[in-house]
């Protein structure tokens, strides 16, 4: 499952502790991005360890440390077997099937997993985190199965093994032994203390490090569409009316403003639209109602962003802890559970799918000779030439998956460990649908865009608008206009190659950012 974000900082160095965490931070260390741990929550983790190692003395009952986990809650144990049950802990809950996590999901994990703890509320001790952190800054990239995790405990137990010298890891190019791996590294092998397993299994950090990356790919691709909506409107002798501010403000969903006032901004100065304004009444809805669609993602990309955005910064161990009188409180509940993040995730796949689909009837449109006024299928010497025929059949298929992938994995929710946890999130299957069918629409975009920039060769010497221009401008650095047929797929990836490392993105910022 490659997925790509080439456009983070790879060479930032983000810092985890007690100020914000944003999602964009979590991209970056996702990319490869340097960790640092603020001193102030280190300490603030030791305080509450050694509280905890004193309840431990005082053999006080502390579900997951004196006692068995799940509907082995029940069962305790005596301070001699707690380090051993923390290393069981992982062994038997990493569980996960088939082909591995990508680095940047297990690195991403990895990141809200060390937000977390250092919130100083696990009762763990600094020198876990530290590891962690060592672990993202040396390369070390645990092995972990992406099938298995209703919510939880999945790549988190295979990740913690690594830690503890036990399951495997990728590191310089290589799969390894988790304890070869980070001998290689130089990094220190720790034993599991008190709760150093079961806090690294219980909180909901698969899902939100996955989660935090399709939301991060997704606003990115939202933006990419309003310029490929925008060319297909000039290739297609497009109405822009529908796009006044005046209309906008009879319905004023920010979403739909926003989208609205990007695509004036992106077809301001075309020369293609001035003289083509009086050319057709009223387009097609996937034309005349891109801000009312794209609006409408947007503002479901800001339910979503802030939902994820409060998960990186919660803790949602079980059970947590906190000091009261210079005591130590435990407090048993349920801020594991994925609900929240869960349903924003399938809300995140229907928004995708909804562009997904948008894109792919303007594609096909651009191609149709019979609707688009452009010479059959893109090419002016056709008969022996199929031209972009095939293209549009691509985001057909891959539009497609995403429908289906828009079904929500929430509600599958089932009853688990002999009924003690009998309501799951299901957010993990959530998180991936959502990141797979973000992926998938970067793709559905490339055969927009190498479409569209095709149809507006039949308008030259017209210039497209600013922004328009600017990403016609960059497509063309790679792919040359098409008058007869030769191999497309190289020139679809060099398109979404555009894409994913930001340089259509950024053509079009500083094409828009020059004084007028």
């Amino acid at each position: 499952m490659p997925h790509s974000n080439k456009r983070s900082q790879s060479s930032a160095t983000v810092r985890l502790g007690a100020s914000p965490t944003t999602i964009q931070d979590i991209a970056d260390i996702a990319a490869g991005a340097r960790v640092t741990l603020c001193p102030d929550a280190v300490d603030g983790m030791r305080k509450v360890q050694t509280l905890l190692l004193q309840a431990i003395e005082a053999n006080r009952p502390i579900y997951g440390l004196t006692t068995g986990v799940g509907d082995l809650y029940t069962v305790k144990l005596q301070p001699e077997d707690i380090s051993r049950t923390q290393l069981n802990m992982l062994l038997s809950h990493a569980s996960g099937m088939g082909t591995p996590l990508d680095p940047p999901a297990v690195r991403a994990i990895m990141a809200t997993m060390i937000k977390a703890l250092l919130q100083g509320c696990s009762g763990v001790s600094a020198g876990l985190v530290q590891t962690m952190s060592e672990m993202l800054n040396r390369g070390v990239i645990p092995w972990s199965p992406a099938k298995g995790s209703v919510g939880y405990l999945i790549a988190t137990s295979h990740i913690g093994l690594v830690i503890f010298g036990e399951g495997r890891a990728w590191y310089e190019g290589e799969l390894l032994s988790g304890r070869e791996a980070m001998t290689r590294a130089g990094i220190a092998i720790k034993a599991p203390g008190p709760r150093e397993g079961h806090a690294l299994i219980s909180g909901t950090y698969e899902i939100t490090g996955i989660g935090a990356l399709a939301v991060h790919q997704a606003e990115q691709l939202v933006a990419i569409a309003d310029v490929a909506g925008a060319m297909s409107l000039e290739a297609m002798k497009g109405n822009s009316r529908g796009y006044d501010e005046r209309l906008q403000r009879m319905r004023p969903h920010p979403g739909q403003a926003e989208t609205a006032s990007r695509l004036r901004s992106l077809l301001s100065d075309s020369q293609v639209l001035a003289k083509h304004r009086d050319h057709r009444l009223q387009d097609a809805l996937s034309l005349r109602c891109i801000p009312q669609v794209h609006g409408g993602v947007r503002d479901a990309l800001a339910y979503c962003r802030d939902v994820l955005t409060i998960e990186i910064n919660s803790v949602t161990d079980n059970p947590v802890f906190v000091i009261e009188d210079e005591e130590l409180v435990p407090l048993p509940g349920g801020n594991g559970h994925g609900a929240p993040t869960a349903l924003a995730l399938d809300v995140l796949a229907i928004a995708i799918a909804h562009v997904s689909t948008m894109s792919q009837a303007r594609s096909d449109r651009l191609t149709n000779g019979h609707i688009s006024e452009l010479p059959p299928f893109l090419m002016g010497a056709s008969g022996a030439n199929s031209g972009f025929m095939i293209p549009p059949y691509a985001a057909a298929a891959i539009a497609g998956d995403n429908r289906s992938l828009a079904a929500p994995a929430s509600v599958h929710t089932v009853t688990t460990c002999a009924n003690q946890e009998d309501h799951v999130s299901m957010g993990v299957s959530a998180a991936m649908q959502a990141r797979t069918a973000a992926d998938n629409l970067a793709d559905i975009l490339t055969i927009e865009l190498i479409c569209a920039a095709q149809g507006l060769e039949f308008h030259r010497p017209l210039r497209p608008g600013r922004g328009t221009g600017a990403a016609y401008d960059a497509i063309r650095q790679v792919v040359p206009p098409r008058d007869s047929d030769r191999a497309m797929y190289p020139e679809l990836q060099a398109v979404r190659d555009l894409i994913d490392n930001g340089t259509i993105a950024g053509a079009v910022d500083r094409a828009l950012a020059v004084n007028v």
